[in-house]
């Protein structure tokens, strides 16, 4: 790697570290481990027993491999279509969907993020802890990173526990001659603080790494879980049994190419017998093209900012129950046109197609909104 791959790869790192989701994940890893370290060293120094020396070594690899592997998360990323991609044969192109954005076609297995604002190589999910999307190329570091973040939360819940039990029963200790350990106010708190944040990381993570491991062995993404169970639904309605994930190879073959042998660019798959290439993106046209039929058309009767959670003017209920999904909000002007296709009691997701406005009209925004600001126009779009 030259001086100037390695400036670039810095300036991304630097980049994406800057937001509240790596300083909170930093600040809780950080958190729990000085204030697990210091209170441990007071009862179980490293210097002055073997127990206390392998603890303190294994407790400071499980620090070390966190943080290797979440700024390989970070600083990787997914990895980005190039952008003005296409297929080597131009009639491979009608069997790809183009992105309107990056100007370029998806690859199979990739999907635009708004955020990143690049179409990623086998895109799981966009993660706001890491800043950037987990897909093809740190999707390895991420799963190690969730198993040893649970693994080093469990230890130092084990840890802490035990220092607050000490604390608690200081007089029997002192009775056993054995070292004491006394917590300042401060500590005390601090401890508390780590016991309820370590026990957060194992259950959230934990159930995180579970279904990430999950997907690794049946080689799907986050994505790809939804596109194959519509894919199933849909060939229920159709009253036919031809739909076949092309890449699930088996548990060991699929764990391998996540782990170990990483066989591909993140552009050409290995396949099923039977399958191609272009298996799931001709079912995901089929899908949009279904979805795209399905849409019904709502006018705007009431502006929307695009607030997560709008107090004013859409009801208490209306922001209590605002989608938790991370996905983006639409702001909305009187008069405006929106294709729904989402629907749920106070919320709908569709997509802005207003003329009017001064916007890319081959890709209107999308996101969620307030029911109550629109009224609907039609039945469904192939209405129109």
């Amino acid at each position: 790697m030259g001086d100037g791959e390695k400036e670039k790869g810095l300036s991304i790192l630097l980049r994406r570290l800057f937001h509240w989701g790596p300083f909170v994940a930093l600040f809780i890893i950080k958190f729990v481990f000085f204030t697990c370290v210091y209170l441990t060293s007071l009862w179980l120094p490293p210097y002055e027993s073997v127990e206390g020396t392998i603890n303190y070594f294994l407790y400071m690899a499980a620090i070390g491999l966190i943080m290797y592997n979440f700024l390989c998360s970070v600083a990787l990323g997914g990895g980005f279509v190039p952008k003005g991609w296409k297929p080597e044969s131009p009639a491979q192109e009608s069997l790809l969907q183009y992105c309107n954005i990056c100007k370029g076609y998806k690859a199979p297995r990739s999907h635009h993020c708004r955020r990143c604002e690049r179409c990623v190589l086998k895109m799981d999910h966009h993660c706001p802890w890491i800043n950037t999307c987990v897909g093809h190329r740190n999707h390895m570091n991420f799963c190690y990173f969730l198993l040893f973040c649970v693994t080093g939360a469990l230890h130092s819940l084990v840890l802490l526990t035990i220092g607050l039990q000490r604390a608690y029963n200081a007089r029997w200790y002192e009775e056993m001659d054995e070292r004491l350990l006394h917590l300042t106010f401060p500590l005390a708190v601090c401890t508390v603080l780590s016991i309820g944040l370590a026990l957060g990381v194992v259950i959230a993570l934990g159930c995180l790494l579970y279904v990430q491991m999950s997907i690794v062995l049946k080689n799907q993404t986050g994505i790809e879980t939804w596109i194959h169970q519509k894919a199933e639904m849909r060939q229920e309605e159709l009253g036919t049994n031809d739909w076949v994930y092309p890449y699930d190879l088996g548990s060991y073959r699929n764990f391998r190419m996540v782990f170990c042998d990483r066989p591909s660019d993140g552009i050409v798959w290995p396949v099923l017998s039977g399958c191609d290439q272009y298996t799931l993106t001709r079912e995901q046209i089929l899908q949009k093209e279904d979805k795209r039929m399905r849409q019904r058309l709502y006018i705007v009767t009431k502006g929307f900012r695009g607030g997560f959670f709008p107090w004013c003017g859409h009801g208490v209920c209306t922001c209590v129950r605002t989608p938790l999904n991370g996905e983006p909000r639409l702001k909305l002007a009187v008069g405006d046109r929106v294709f729904v296709t989402r629907w749920k009691e106070h919320w709908l997701y569709g997509q802005r197609n207003s003329p009017s406005r001064a916007e890319v009209e081959d890709d209107p925004p999308k996101g969620w909104f307030p029911r109550d600001c629109v009224i609907a126009c039609v039945a469904s779009r192939k209405d129109l």
